[in-house]
């Protein structure tokens, strides 16, 4: 990492970053290793069982075709538990992500919900963050999955969503990257000042749903890989041999818009180059060496030949011309919090600041 990737980064004096220190903040925090791990994995386990009596599901998870949510299936099943299984289809699936989907759900011989999002409504809010020039385009899909996520888990009875996330492979990523993916508000107005189709059917995740899953359903994501060693490269061996899984690239390209974003989008517009965080957290969670990690960093963000197809692909798809997708990639950036943002919406509308203490003495 560096002061190109992250303005704010900051160094001691011996030239470690804090993302190093940040690390293992979290890891001390969040990862539960060796036999104490297998305890709260077996002890987790037999209380998805318990509350998954009478049920025909214990439990809820999200796939995606990637790698982690694909482990997480592979787990789910050596644990013999029942999951209802949902993906979020936003129109950008790569035909591996599917077949890797449909070999998921073959294994687990268990029920897929699929949401199909309406294609005018979520490329016209593609389209408005494109035009407004925020970074973190990929909040939309983020936002689409995690509120299905609870309803579906609210529908059908069932308290915990098993999650694919982890410390070791995502716990490197800098604050100037992303913005808060369950803001409906921020959504909300980038579409407002730079949509131009009306949102019907976006699945938007508000404020008081957020209240009632987590508060009143008392809904919660549990994070297992973070209970056990988790190496990349093992885990795609185990379930390329067990469930016929397919590798797609670098990380999360099971999606054409994503594979383009990161490797084009992001280093043209923004300077981002994402391999960096990626990398630096496999260097600190003892995965690859810095070395290895610097020699990645050469090679190419992007095949030559695929990069004039996906962005061909992607401009079409999108209803850009060429020169007006480059005219925006040349625009100035511009903060997620230049728009509304749900934790300030007070500032903008003083009359529901008094909402804000209501809020606070009701937490």
């Amino acid at each position: 990492m560096d002061n190109i990737a992250d303005p704010n980064i900051s160094f001691d004096d011996n030239g470690v970053s804090n993302y190093w220190y940040d690390y293992l903040k979290q890891a001390k925090q969040n990862l539960i290793h060796g036999e104490e791990g297998r305890k709260k994995w077996i002890d987790t386990i037999a209380q998805l069982k318990k509350e998954g009596r009478g049920k025909k599901y214990d439990c809820i998870i999200g796939v995606s075709g990637g790698v982690d949510s694909t482990y997480v299936a592979y787990l789910l099943k050596e644990a013999k538990l029942r999951p209802l299984v949902v993906h979020f289809d936003n129109g950008w699936n790569s035909e591996i992500a599917v077949q890797n989907i449909n070999k998921i759900i073959d294994y687990l011989d268990a029920d897929l919900f699929t949401l199909v999002i309406d294609w005018d409504e979520f490329r016209d809010l593609q389209r408005a963050y494109l035009r407004a020039g925020v970074i973190d385009i990929e909040a939309l899909t983020d936002h689409a999955i995690i509120g299905t996520l609870f309803r579906l888990a609210a529908r059908h009875k069932l308290k915990h969503v098993i999650s694919g996330s982890n410390i070791e492979t995502e716990g490197v990523l800098p604050n100037a990257w992303v913005h808060g993916k369950l803001d409906s508000i921020n959504i909300k107005d980038i579409h407002a000042k730079y949509g131009e189709t009306i949102l019907k059917t976006f699945p938007f995740f508000s404020v008081l749903k957020k209240t009632y899953y987590l508060k009143f359903k008392q809904l919660n994501f549990i994070s297992i890989l973070n209970w056990a060693p988790y190496n990349k490269r093992k885990v795609k061996k185990i379930i390329s041999e067990e469930i016929g899984w397919q590798d797609y690239g670098g990380k999360h390209h099971e999606s054409i818009f994503t594979k383009f974003y990161q490797n084009y989008i992001l280093p043209n517009k923004f300077k981002v180059d994402k391999r960096k965080a990626h990398l630096s957290n496999l260097i600190c969670s003892g995965q690859i060496t810095r070395e290895e990690a610097l020699e990645e960093l050469k090679k190419p963000l992007y095949n030559e030949k695929e990069l004039l197809q996906d962005k061909e692909y992607v401009i079409k798809k999108l209803g850009f011309t060429a020169e007006e997708f480059e005219d925006l990639m040349s625009q100035e950036s511009r903060a997620h919090d230049d728009f509304l943002v749900e934790g300030h919406l007070h500032e903008h509308y003083p009359m529901l600041k008094p909402l804000k203490a209501v809020s606070r003495l009701f937490r």
